[in-house]
């Protein structure tokens, strides 16, 4: 026992150097913001957002917390649709990865360096309702007393004959969610206009449906299906944006989004981007998006990327050994082009102290350091009994983690 608290407080200090001046900084930034001591920032440049026969003055942040972040234009104009995709999409996880990755597939057409973001402007929630609604046959029409013109849904129509059952299964609902985003541009000194729109398709991996008699039902649909909806989809949303006044010109992205299960424990990912011309009205060219995450430890993850995982198994052996507590370690791989880019640990453990925590984490900073290669993006939670403990940052390429412990 003697030489394991030995050990335990050598490992302890292993990181004094670095992580006390880390952890002290931290310490200092939150003692400053809790006595108002914070520096006083410029709120930033005020320009002219041009909006057709309309101006409004807008600003645009002086400062940016990551080059890898769009500046969002002042003040913040929440989307028409704001919330819908929470509603839409299966899982948190989905409706985090499905803006984010929109981001940044976007971001390879408006440069964060030029561009500032908005929410979308021009869809709301009542067009996207009814854009994702399914189409009606005649009969429903007459049924339903609607108007030819409103029957504008972008998912396949249900036929009125047969059992609940095997209607959903002929016709599943392919299209679950639509995302729009705007991109801003200079164009003079004091004046903003769009320059460019992404629109994200969230597409369905399962639909899920009941019975007559209520039973939940559910029916898995096929990549190639996927793929093959989700552009014919998209040629016909292309076509109602350049209906719309302030879109007839613009240029616009296009992404298809294949979401996750309701059980999964890692979000869907991007398949296919297109990038259309300003006044284009065609998708001429696809391209391929090769994302995808991977939960660790899984067999997925041993069968497809068995370097990986067998970095993370060695990683989560170290942190029980040293620990007995009970531990629970999951991880979230992101691939790009079959590339690990960046992996989200979360640790959960019961802690009985502060030091025990400051401990710990400096434990795992160590680990996370020597485990790990460099062109990783290592972000670690740690927690205890549903609240936060502390966070490591290891952004890919830095020669130092950020640590934060939460008081």
């Amino acid at each position: 026992m003697k030489q394991i608290s030995l050990l335990r407080s050598f490992v302890a200090c292993r990181w004094t150097n670095r992580a006390r001046k880390r952890l002290a900084v931290v310490g200092l930034a939150s003692i400053c913001l809790l006595s108002a001591c914070a520096p006083k920032f410029d709120k930033g440049e005020e320009v002219v957002q041009d909006k057709g026969s309309k101006e409004q003055e807008a600003v645009i942040p002086k400062y940016n917390i990551s080059d890898s972040y769009y500046r969002v234009v002042l003040p913040f104009k929440p989307s028409g649709a704001r919330g819908r995709v929470v509603n839409d999409v299966n899982t948190r996880l989905d409706v985090d990865e499905f803006e984010t990755g929109l981001m940044r597939l976007a971001s390879e057409q408006f440069s964060p360096d030029e561009y500032l973001f908005q929410e979308g402007q021009y869809l709301d929630s009542e067009t996207i309702g009814r854009w994702l609604a399914r189409k009606r046959t005649d009969s429903q029409l007459k049924a339903e007393k609607m108007k030819p013109e409103d029957n504008i849904g972008l998912n396949p129509p249900i036929s009125d004959k047969g059992t609940n059952e095997q209607k959903n299964k002929q016709s599943p609902i392919y299209l679950a969610s639509i995302l729009e985003h705007d991109y801003l541009v200079k164009v003079d000194n004091d004046k903003v206009k769009l320059g460019g729109v992404a629109i994200g398709l969230a597409l369905n991996s399962v639909h899920y449906y009941s019975t007559e008699q209520g039973y939940p039902r559910e029916v898995k649909i096929k990549d190639d299906v996927i793929e093959r909806e989700g552009k014919r989809i998209a040629a016909e949303v292309l076509k109602r944006l350049r209906s719309m006044k302030g879109l007839g010109s613009v240029p616009i992205t296009i992404a298809l989004y294949k979401q996750a299960p309701r059980s999964s424990v890692v979000p869907g990912h991007f398949f296919a981007v297109a990038h259309v011309d300003e006044g284009s009205s065609t998708i001429d060219d696809w391209e391929a998006v090769n994302e995808e995450y991977y939960l660790f430890p899984s067999d997925e993850a041993e069968e497809n990327h068995r370097d990986d995982w067998l970095k993370f198994n060695n990683f989560k052996s170290d942190v029980e050994d040293f620990f007995p507590n009970y531990t629970g370690i999951v991880g979230r791989g992101l691939y790009v082009n079959d590339q690990l880019q960046k992996l989200t640990i979360n640790i959960t453990m019961p802690f009985y102290g502060k030091a025990e925590v400051i401990g710990f984490t400096q434990y795992v900073t160590g680990l996370v350091m020597e485990k790990f290669p460099d062109y990783i993006t290592v972000n670690v939670y740690i927690a205890s009994a549903g609240q936060p403990e502390s966070l490591i940052v290891r952004q890919a390429k830095a020669d130092e983690p950020f640590v934060h412990i939460y008081q």
